[in-house]
C-alpha cells in the first residue's frame, strides 16, 4: 500500500440500520504527546455523553511517550484508544481514524490543537439549521507551544451563521481554515474519498473538493485552537521550502475542481497568494534562524509559484540583510 496515496482512500459506508453515535471525534497521533493531555481535555471537557459522541486516539506508532497510558489516565474508559501496527504516514493515519469512526459527523482533531467551550454544540446546530450542509466550520485561533493565542485567523467569511455563498470560488484560492475548525458528514467522505496526495495541504485540497459538492456551512464563531509548534509536519516543510512545492502541486489538483470558466483566474490567485505567504515566511525564517540555506530554498520555490514587482522588492530586501547578517 503506498504511504502517500495518489487518489482519495476509499471510505467504506456503514451499516444504515446500526445504531450510530451523532458524534466522532478522532484524534490522530504522532510524537506529539506533550500536548495530547490539553488536546483531550479541552474534548472531555465539553461533557458530551457517550452514547451521543465517540472520542477515540489512533496513534500512528509514537515512539515519544506511553500514549495510551496518557489516554487512559485522561480519559478513563471515556476515550478509546487504537495503535497502528507500524507507522503509516500521516494521510493514511487520517484514513484509518474516518474509517474507524462511527458517528453521522466526524472532526479530525489532531493531537496538538484544541475545541474551545461550545464546539460540538455550535457546529451541530449549523447541521440541523442547514441539513444540506456537507461540512460546517467556525473561526480558529492559532496558539503557541504554551498554549498561549498569537492571533485569530485573518479570514471572517461572514458576520453571521450561514451557508457560504461563492465557497468554492473562496476556496480554491487559498487555504482559509484548519482541521480543527471543520467537521464533515461521514457520508462526505463516503462518496468523495479521503485525503491524498501531499502531507502539506492536502486538507485544502479535501476542503475544494467538499465545496464542488455540497454547500458549506459556517460560524463566525472562535470556537477551534489550531497549535504551531517547531515538531508538527508543516513545520519540518516550511524550513526546505518543500511545502511550496506541495502547493504547487496541489494547485493542478484543485483546478480539477473548479468551473473551467474560473480555473485560470483561480490557479493565478491561488500562485499569487501563497507566494506572497511564502515571502511572509522567509523573512521570518531569517529572522528567527538567520539559516541562509532555508531562506534561499524558500525563495526559489516562491519564484516557481510567481513573480511580481512586489515579490522582487521584499527578496532584494531579504538578500540585503543576509550579506550584512542582519536580522
Amino acid at each position: 500500500m503506498e504511504r502517500i496515496p495518489t487518489s482519495p482512500p476509499v471510505i467504506k459506508p456503514l451499516d444504515p440500520s446500526a445504531e450510530r453515535p451523532m458524534w466522532s471525534v478522532m484524534i490522530p497521533v504522532y510524537n506529539c504527546a506533550q500536548f495530547l493531555a490539553e488536546t483531550l481535555e479541552s474534548v472531555m471537557a465539553q461533557n458530551i455523553p457517550a452514547a451521543y459522541m465517540q472520542i477515540e486516539v489512533v496513534d500512528d506508532a509514537s515512539s515519544d511517550a506511553d500514549v495510551e497510558e496518557l489516554v487512559k489516565r485522561i480519559g478513563q474508559d471515556r476515550i478509546k484508544y487504537y495503535r497502528q501496527p507500524v507507522n503509516v504516514g500521516s494521510l493514511r493515519n487520517f484514513e484509518t481514524c474516518i474509517n474507524r469512526a462511527q458517528g453521522h459527523l466526524v472532526h479530525i482533531l489532531h493531537g496538538d490543537d484544541r475545541v474551545v467551550e461550545g464546539y460540538y454544540l455550535a457546529i451541530e446546530k449549523l447541521f440541523k439549521q442547514y441539513p444540506e450542509a456537507g461540512a460546517a466550520f467556525c473561526r480558529h485561533q492559532i496558539i503557541d507551544e504554551d498554549g498561549k493565542v498569537l492571533r485569530i485567523s485573518r479570514f471572517l467569511e461572514m458576520q453571521k451563521n450561514g451557508l457560504l455563498d461563492n465557497w468554492l470560488l473562496r476556496i480554491g484560492k487559498c487555504q482559509r481554515l484548519q482541521y480543527v475548525s471543520i467537521t464533515v458528514k461521514r457520508v462526505v467522505f463516503e462518496k468523495l474519498g479521503g485525503f491524498y496526495g501531499r502531507t502539506y495541504g492536502e486538507d485544502w485540497e479535501m476542503w475544494v473538493r467538499i465545496a464542488k459538492h455540497f454547500p458549506v456551512a459556517y460560524t463566525p464563531k472562535v470556537l477551534a485552537e489550531y497549535r504551531k509548534h517547531t515538531n508538527s509536519i508543516s513545520a519540518a516543510k516550511i524550513v526546505t521550502g518543500e511545502y511550496l512545492a506541495d502547493i504547487a502541486a496541489l494547485i493542478n489538483i484543485i483546478q480539477n475542481h473548479i468551473p473551467p470558466e474560473h480555473q485560470e483566474e483561480i490557479r493565478k490567485e491561488a500562485q499569487k497568494n501563497f507566494a506572497h505567504y511564502g515571502m511572509g515566511v522567509a523573512n521570518l525564517l531569517w529572522r528567527t534562524s538567520q539559516n541562509k540555506a532555508y531562506v534561499k530554498a524558500n525563495l526559489k520555490e516562491i519564484f516557481k509559484l510567481h513573480i511580481d514587482n512586489s515579490l522582487c522588492v521584499k527578496a532584494a530586501k531579504i538578500y540585503v540583510k543576509m550579506m550584512i547578517n542582519r536580522h
